[in-house]
């Protein structure tokens, strides 16, 4: 069976620019344009495509709708996806959210003009109200990808945050540190809750106090934070958003990092590792998030009467030097985020 793969290789472009091409989803230099169509044409993927989706009824396309800009990660959680819906001999149409109820709806409609076979949505803060009953009515097949609901009637699979917030809060605690403060992710996100409740759990598991003026969120956290009568002494990040204004408060204020102020973060960015000191992180398995995902909905379209599954993928400890002890020598988190 010819693939969008075989395409690219005969165009010498992506795959990512067959998608374009095919689905007419990002304009294409006209020059690109002509040689993806005339690989079409020789190969005739595009005849095949047609003629699949008048006997099965579907278009062998599975749709994607996420937010581009929200994650530092997107191109390579991309990357997965298409890897895996190519490999499967399905095209793959790509809408941007934008992290915007409106925008997701407007994705999701486009998507389901496109007559895609099935659906991976990365849902925004708000999407409970938004674009997933309706989905459900439907009997449209999708699968949550990272951003999880605490439903059970829908497939999903993301990082397990919980516990690898907990080991966060464990290693600083282990290190000495009494008053550990904790900036969240953006309010109204599972992942935000999850990775708070980590930290309470953290907490209690290091024998320390609750105290909630040391969880706060939103621009301009840190200062608040360190304002506070007993101010931390390290400070948890709840993603890389997150983390990145730590570290531009930090040098705002010239406070030295793993000295001054510890500080760790969830979610590894490709920096991490030019600072110094380097910053300690925990890692998604994000390229496996996407295959996941892919693997879940063609599970589902297959059987679309099977029980719904919610799949929690384990993160990884990335222990540098941000926390105020050197990375090697000192006992490490698991791959759950568990102390070890």
């Amino acid at each position: 069976m010819i693939t969008m793969r075989d395409v690219a290789r005969l165009a010498g472009v992506s795959i990512t620019t067959v998608s374009h091409v095919v689905n007419s989803t990002r304009s294409v230099a006209p020059e690109t344009k002509a040689k993806v169509l005339g690989a079409i044409e020789h190969t005739g993927y595009t005849g095949d495509a047609i003629a699949r989706s008048l006997v099965t009824g579907g278009t062998r396309s599975l749709g994607v709708a996420i937010s581009l800009g929200a994650n530092p990660y997107s191109a390579e959680l991309l990357r997965a996806i298409e890897h895996e819906t190519t490999r499967a001999g399905y095209a793959l149409v790509l809408a941007d959210t934008h992290d915007e109820p409106d925008a997701e709806q407007s994705a999701v409609r486009t998507l389901r003009s496109r007559r895609v076979d099935g659906l991976v949505l990365t849902p925004s803060p708000r999407v409970s109200g938004t674009v997933l009953p309706r989905l459900r009515d439907l009997g449209i097949p999708i699968v949550l990808l990272d951003r999880l609901t605490t439903s059970q009637d829908i497939d999903q699979v993301g990082p397990e945050n919980v516990y690898a917030t907990s080991g966060l809060v464990r290693h600083l605690a282990d290190l000495g540190h009494r008053r550990i403060g904790m900036i969240s992710g953006a309010p109204g996100l599972a992942t935000t809750s999850e990775r708070v409740l980590g930290y309470r759990l953290g907490l209690g598991r290091s024998r320390l106090t609750w105290d909630e003026s040391l969880v706060v969120s939103g621009e301009g956290a840190l200062r608040g934070l360190l304002a506070v009568e007993s101010p931390p002494t390290a400070v948890i990040a709840g993603d890389n958003t997150v983390l990145t204004g730590v570290l531009h408060e930090c040098r705002r204020r010239g406070l030295r990092v793993g000295t001054d102020l510890a500080v760790v973060g969830y979610d590894e960015v490709e920096w991490a590792d030019l600072l110094d000191p380097p910053v300690t992180t925990v890692a998604q398995p994000v390229a496996e998030m996407g295959r996941t995902a892919v693997r879940m909905l063609l599970d589902r379209i297959a059987d679309p009467a099977r029980p719904p599954v919610t799949k929690r993928l384990p993160t990884t400890f990335i222990h540098r030097g941000s926390c105020g002890c050197p990375p090697a020598g000192h006992p490490g988190v698991g791959a759950a985020g568990e102390a070890s």
